[in-house]
């Protein structure tokens, strides 16, 4: 089968490309303005394009969706880069789709869309966005779904909890380590500590979405996230420790991090469970294996 992966050299995009080139022919689509040559797959076709130009997709069958400006902080500041990549950006994928009789849909949304909801959250929860990043995927999903229905298209969303891992530049493990390499002794940290939150290993975020492809029938949203949930404090120690160090942490106060930040999340994953997926990664290991990778490249 033919498919093609938008943000396909990026983190999540590029662990599912090479998940996909082992039984599918891969058309990866990315702009190199976030993701790394060196994540493209050999064995998949690159075209390096921007997601708001239309693309030419024949043959393709499912398009997976995972181009988008990621950052939840940076879209309280520039707002307007994130609605240009993540609805104009999803728009353009939908039209190119149309064109070319793409049967599927496959899209990277998030927990974001919730808001600040009650936890285990589950996919029926109004969406409330309280960031700009939120309200730019509520409004990708609300075109898939229009699409799938105008067009007869199959859609299949996946709202992903915090994904970490290798080959990840963002996010709150990544900037920890970075702080701690400039300053191994002392860390500021965003917020008071206590934000509580899921993660998961990148590993079984791609196990979750091959499963979802498969088993959507025809318009399906799944939650994505672990069983258990870990806070800032908890993290800053695991990436000090997997550092061999032992700093003092400061904290800025607040309930929040900062402008749109959710301080506690966790999804109920009972429908994507319902399936058969579990996660297999454990959080400690998760962390261990990251830092490993950062020590490495960075």
């Amino acid at each position: 089968m033919k498919v093609a992966v938008t943000g396909g050299a990026g983190f999540i995009g590029s662990h599912l490309a090479d998940a996909l080139t082992l039984d599918n022919e891969v058309l990866i689509i990315d702009h190199l303005s976030s993701g790394k040559k060196e994540n493209i797959n050999p064995k998949a076709k690159y075209i390096k394009k921007d997601i708001r130009e239309e693309t030419d997709l024949s043959g393709v069958e499912t398009v997976f969706h995972l181009a988008a400006d990621p950052n939840v902080r940076s879209s309280a500041e520039t707002p307007e880069i994130t609605f240009a990549m993540n609805v104009k950006g999803t728009f353009s994928v939908l039209e190119s789709c149309r064109k070319n009789d793409v049967k599927h849909i496959v899209f990277a949304s998030t927990s974001t869309v919730y808001g600040e909801a009650p936890p285990p959250t589950s996919e029926d929860y109004p969406c409330r966005p309280i960031s700009n990043y939120g309200a730019s995927k509520v409004a990708g999903e609300a075109f898939i779904s229009s699409y799938c229905s105008t067009y007869g298209m199959k859609g299949t969303i996946m709202r992903f909890a915090n994904i970490f891992g290798e080959r990840s530049g963002h996010g709150i493990m990544f900037d920890f380590y970075h702080k701690l390499k400039k300053n191994p002794e002392h860390m500021e940290i965003l917020g008071d500590g206590k934000q509580d939150k899921s993660y998961l290993h990148v590993s079984d975020a791609v196990s979750a979405v091959l499963l979802a492809w498969k088993k959507t029938k025809n318009y399906d949203v799944f939650n994505v996230g672990s069983t258990e949930t870990a806070n800032v404090d908890r993290i800053a120690n695991l990436v000090a420790k997997n550092m061999g160090l032992s700093p003092s942490f400061a904290y800025t106060g607040t309930r929040q991090g900062w402008k749109g930040d959710v301080p506690a999340m966790l999804l109920d994953c009972s429908r994507l469970r319902s399936l058969g997926w579990n996660h297999e990664i454990s959080f400690e290991k998760g962390v261990e294996r990251y830092i490993k990778w950062l020590s490495a490249n960075y």
